[in-house]
């Protein structure tokens, strides 16, 4: 090959690797963490909610 074609080469693919672009990539791992949060939520809310109201019902019965 040319010098100038690897010198363009390289410089191609170092743009590419130190990009801050947004690539699919990103965004699939992004799919991926999310999707176990957004099942779990509810859950989880349910599970807080049914907990803060047994401390209110339990401190009410230690202040008797």
């Amino acid at each position: 090959m040319s010098k100038r074609w690897e010198t363009k080469k390289e410089i191609r693919d170092n743009r590419r690797k130190y990009s801050d672009r947004y690539t699919f990539g990103d965004f699939v791992f992004d799919v991926f963490f999310w999707i176990p949060e957004l099942l779990f939520l509810p859950f989880r809310m349910i599970f807080w909610l049914i907990r803060g109201v047994g401390r209110v019902i339990g401190s009410l019965f230690d202040g008797i």
